[in-house]
């Protein structure tokens, strides 16, 4: 069976939530297994386990949190390995213009460095979800639907 990762940093709780939501689209779609952790928790020599990965962070001055980064930064041993793979992203924030889209395409750089194939939105959250603040109604759907697509792409693609 195909492997998705949702791999995520949190402080508040709300970027976690989102992991969750998108997790319940991907195992909704069926024929991924699907494995949530805290970034902290994820050794960056499991990647190689897995077809796809969905990468969370809050946004701290318009970019992603330096666990992730760092996270990011252990996956250079892994360069040309993981390309093909499916990737996205999703950020919480605490601000509508607090730099949401630049902390996703920040994450979404390194996947593509990476050579791995990014699944967008054409509807909604193109980059990938944002929640300002706790996950709304607009929020859990858009974190449903990003689980889903990134399941689909998987099972297309492998």
């Amino acid at each position: 069976m195909k492997k998705l990762a949702i791999i995520f940093f949190t402080k508040t709780g709300n970027t976690e939530a989102m992991a969750h939501l998108i997790a319940e689209g991907a195992e909704d779609e069926g024929g991924v297994e699907v494995h949530v952790a805290r970034v902290e928790d994820f050794s960056s020599g499991r990647v190689m386990e897995f077809d796809g990965f969905v990468l969370g962070s809050p946004t701290y001055y318009g970019s992603m949190s330096g666990e992730m980064k760092k996270f990011l930064d252990e996956t250079v041993k892994f360069h040309r390995q993981l390309d093909g793979k499916v990737g996205a992203a999703f950020t919480s924030a605490a601000n509508i213009g607090g730099g949401n889209e630049t902390t996703i395409t920040g994450i979404l750089n390194a996947l593509l460095i990476h050579g791995m194939i990014i699944q967008g939105n054409p509807d909604g959250d193109h980059f990938g979800p944002v929640s300002i603040g706790a996950p709304d109604d607009r929020v859990r759907g858009q974190c449903r639907m990003l689980g889903k697509r990134v399941a689909m792409l998987i099972k297309m693609l492998n």
